[in-house]
């Protein structure tokens, strides 16, 4: 007969809970799928639960992303040098992601997935975008298989006839087949989202209508809106709220180039902004957000967006997000003549942005989140004894600013151990390396990247 859960004892306990706050030592029960309690000295019959020496450790919640395309995980590395245009041109509009097969999508979010799990992201949001029912099955597939928390965001194929602000196409009726199927209840691992293309994307009446489709499925709705030369003069936010649409099931996406009253619509409306400040720095979506909305009393989310251009980790996007926006408000500071004192942004909100404000932008921090009895136990578990972490005076610190993917120890999902010692558990990882190589190699003959001089393929 199996142990009813773990006890992990004598960590260090980030709740992540402005009540319970941290423990420098204490122990976290997870009885099934749910942790039980939490604080110093627990005890519990030895029969009943299998107990896990945290001592070293940082236990906090698992990481969050918000917004990530999952299937780009197969064709990783591709896109170290792409602007947005240049990677739209390469991955939608004809691009790679119309040549594949199902099968490619299957290995491609299994892939992704068990990378996201490996860095300590138990959760995340998979912007996809499928061309065929079959596609969107294998895609489903991968991620079920992973055994992680997704959002599977259900949007429109990535050809140009739908892209643009005239468009009047609406999401597939396959969207209410994927519901009955894969998602009759939203206590599962994975439940559904929408990716709609939005306002500064499709017709203002497919905005509308597509909107009204996620609110009948109680599915989290999400779109990129505000960014780039796209989102400078647009006010779609502003449209959004005359119309009187905006809400807490409403997840924006960069939010660049918004005004400050528009933040302060989301903000007081309870709706989220997915800031995925790697590669909106790089690819020229613009600044990010993170500091203009939380100046307009909104906390952001955090996202990692494209895996051709970066990893799917969430350490190096909290750093991303502290850091450009200390910058920004340090230049202003020395230009008016002063150097800063207290930074503006603390790394516990950075922290936060990875946790809780990710939980509650995915309609899900009824569960997930913070560390807290009755809530499922997604949790990671981060060794301070590395060099690049030892020793730890602030474990806050320690997470956003020095800790990486090689730190993970032990991770969770709905207690259920899914990394064990530092490796993944019941995962065959050569069958994974070995399919996604295969799908690779069949990509590089259906498809030439436009910057052809430089070697993407060996």
């Amino acid at each position: 007969m199996g142990t009813k859960g773990y006890l992990l004892k004598n960590g260090t306990v980030l709740t992540m809970d402005s009540v319970l706050g941290s423990y420098r030592q204490a122990d976290v029960l997870m009885d099934g799928s749910r942790i039980e309690q939490i604080g110093p000295n627990l005890h519990v019959s030895e029969h009943d639960y299998e107990t896990i020496d945290a001592t070293g450790m940082i236990i906090l919640p698992g990481l969050v992303d918000t917004h990530r395309h999952v299937w780009e995980s197969l064709v990783r590395t591709a896109g170290t040098n792409w602007s947005l245009p240049v990677y739209l041109q390469n991955l939608y509009y004809g691009g790679l992601g119309s040549r594949l097969r199902p099968e490619d999508s299957y290995i491609a979010n299994l892939l992704g997935a068990l990378e996201a799990l490996d860095s300590g992201v138990t959760t995340l949001l998979d912007w996809s975008m499928p061309y065929s029912p079959e596609h969107t099955d294998e895609l489903i597939r991968g991620l079920q298989e992973s055994g992680m928390r997704a959002v599977f965001a259900l949007g429109v194929n990535g050809e140009t006839e739908y892209w643009n602000r005239e468009s009047r196409l609406v999401l597939s009726d396959d969207v209410y087949r994927v519901k009955k199927q894969y998602f009759a209840s939203n206590d599962q691992l994975l439940t559904l989202g929408l990716a709609i293309r939005g306002p500064e994307f499709s017709h203002w009446d497919t905005t509308v209508k597509e909107i009204g489709i996620a609110r009948e499925l109680d599915a989290v709705c999400s779109m990129h809106i505000g960014f780039g030369n796209w989102g400078a003069a647009d006010h779609s936010v502003t449209r959004l709220y005359e119309a009187g649409l905006l809400g807490s099931d409403l997840n924006m996406v960069h939010g660049n180039k918004m005004s400050a009253d528009e933040y302060r619509m989301l903000a007081d409306a309870g709706a989220s902004l997915s800031v995925t400040p790697e590669v909106e720095m790089m690819m020229g979506h613009g600044y990010p957000a993170t500091g203009f909305f939380m100046e307009q009393g909104g906390m952001p989310a955090l996202g990692v967006d494209v895996v051709t251009s970066t990893a799917g980790e969430m350490f190096t996007q909290m750093k991303f997000a502290l850091q450009a926006e200390r910058a920004r408000v340090n230049e202003e500071i020395i230009a008016s003549g002063n150097m800063p004192g207290e930074l503006n942004v603390q790394a516990a909100q950075a922290l936060e942005m990875a946790t809780t404000a990710g939980a509650r932008a995915l309609k899900l921090d009824h569960r997930i989140g913070q560390l807290k009895p009755g809530y499922e136990a997604d949790l990671i578990m981060i060794r301070t004894s590395d060099l690049n972490v030892l020793p730890v005076i602030d474990p806050i610190g320690a997470v956003v600013q020095f800790a990486q993917p090689s730190n993970v120890e032990n991770v969770f999902v709905a207690g259920r151990a899914v990394k064990r010692n530092g490796q993944l558990v019941g995962v065959d990882l050569e069958r994974v390396r070995k399919l996604a190589l295969q799908s690779r190699e069949y990509l590089a003959e259906q498809y030439t990247f436009t910057d052809a001089d430089r070697v993407v393929y060996s």
